[in-house]
């Protein structure tokens, strides 16, 4: 392919003559790249929940731990891929990152197949997966230099929202591929309590050969754009910016929420409705679906008006989750969490709407992955709060207090910096720019 040596994407000629259907077919390259990359970073939210089925002997704080130290990698991975793209290419760094997801999916499906297996090595090929966690923030650094800024919102909904689908895609395939021989090329299977046969490694081996496509079709149909390349130092001027941080503490509350609650949901179900176990993908299908609908919402109506709505409705939403919790209603429960959800994926696209209208574009690809970064360790943090909470309370319910908190507290910063009639920002825009 040949290489790209012009980009201006908010050139309407050279945007509707040549440049949108390079971004384009970038953008489905990357789609699907970083759905793997979720699916790899999430696989232990579903496979821990079978561990100890199959003959595995761990606590229910250590399982919390195996669905909560990939999000505790993969976070902090992620302040050094943030940089990758501006330092080596979008394209070269999209191969290198989907390419090593094939070591933790390879491992993992032999481990699991040895009840023998110790906890460290768990712990390390979970660890692993945080490889997975990474990759959003180089994805959407990239991704946001190929659009103009109208169309930004949308893209980094489409990128975004369908990349973390791939959440729902592992907690919904996985058990229906552990339970078929079919996909059983390597490894016995294992036989539950109940009598029934499984091949929980089928839950990893099955997106070796996806992830390696990916990797191929990354390195022939992506590009590196000439624009795009930064030194780390350049980039790194973004933590001088006050509104990083509070565009960072806006983030961390919307899909900080998502991938948390994601992480945390399945085995959440199973310690307090394990008979609806089977229904815990609902959540992270929700969340993913509407991102691209929140960036859209954004773009049309702006970000900051979309995420304070986004916030009131997310603290209403854990308040019906702790009132149904105590009257063990799983039906009410459902319900609200999904309203958490959909609010939570709504609120991760129109909140990454804000930051390339806040931002020069040299500095917002940068700050989409700074704050993506620290958003993620809320995939560590939700399901480790939720074990302390189960563990010292003996419910989960008191971790959603201190999330309501939270976002009364987003909600607080949103109001005073983007929303109400001159704001501060309009000076730092200025000032930026």
């Amino acid at each position: 392919m040949a290489r790209i040596n012009y980009w201006n994407p908010e050139d309407e000629k050279f945007w509707n003559k040549e440049g949108k259907k390079h971004a384009r077919r970038n953008l489905w390259i990357s789609v699907p790249s970083l759905m793997l990359a979720f699916i790899v970073w999430q696989i232990w939210s579903v496979v821990a929940v079978r561990l100890n089925d199959i003959g595995f002997h761990f606590t229910e704080e250590q399982l919390f731990s195996l669905a909560a130290i990939p999000g505790l990698v993969g976070a902090t991975l992620r302040f050094f891929y943030t940089f990758a793209v501006g330092s080596i290419g979008g394209k070269n760094w999209t191969v290198i990152s989907t390419g090593l997801l094939v070591i933790p999916a390879t491992g993992i499906g032999f481990a699991v197949q040895n009840p023998e297996t110790p906890f460290s090595i768990m712990l390390l090929l979970a660890a692993l997966c945080g490889l997975g966690g990474g990759s959003f923030s180089s994805s959407l650094a990239n991704i946001s230099f190929f659009f103009p800024k109208k169309e930004k919102g949308t893209a980094l909904g489409i990128n975004g929202g369908l990349g973390n689908l791939g959440v729902s895609v592992v907690q919904f395939v996985t058990p229906l591929i552990i339970t078929s021989s079919t996909f059983a090329l390597v490894g016995a299977k294992q036989v539950l309590s109940t009598g029934q046969h499984v091949w929980l490694q089928n839950a990893a081996f099955i997106w070796v050969i996806p992830i390696v496509i990916m990797t191929v079709l990354s390195f022939f149909g992506m590009d590196n754009l000439p624009n795009a390349k930064q030194s780390v130092s350049e980039q790194f001027v973004i933590v001088k910016r006050k509104h990083t941080w509070i565009m960072t503490v806006l983030y961390v509350a919307t899909f900080g929420s998502f991938i948390g609650y994601s992480a945390a949901f399945p085995l959440l179900l199973k310690s307090q409705f394990p008979e609806h176990v089977s229904l815990a993908f609902l959540g992270a299908l929700v969340a993913a679906a509407a991102r691209p609908v929140g960036g859209w919402i954004a773009d049309k109506f702006g970000g900051a008006r979309v995420t304070a709505y986004v916030l009131i409705v997310m603290g209403l939403g854990a308040t019906g989750v702790i009132h149904f919790l105590g009257d063990k209603q799983f039906g009410g429960f459902l319900a609200s969490f999904l309203v958490l959800f959909l609010a939570a994926g709504i609120g991760s696209g129109s909140t990454f709407q804000m930051i390339p209208n806040i931002f020069i574009p040299k500095e917002a690809a940068p700050v989409l992955g700074f704050t993506a970064a620290f958003a993620a360790y809320g995939s560590f943090f939700i399901p480790k709060l939720f074990g302390w909470s189960v563990k010292a309370t003996g419910t989960p319910v008191t971790a959603f207090y201190f999330f309501i908190g939270f976002y009364v507290i987003s909600l607080v910063l949103n109001w005073y910096y983007y929303q109400r009639k001159a704001t501060p920002v309009q000076t730092f825009v200025k000032q930026a720019g």
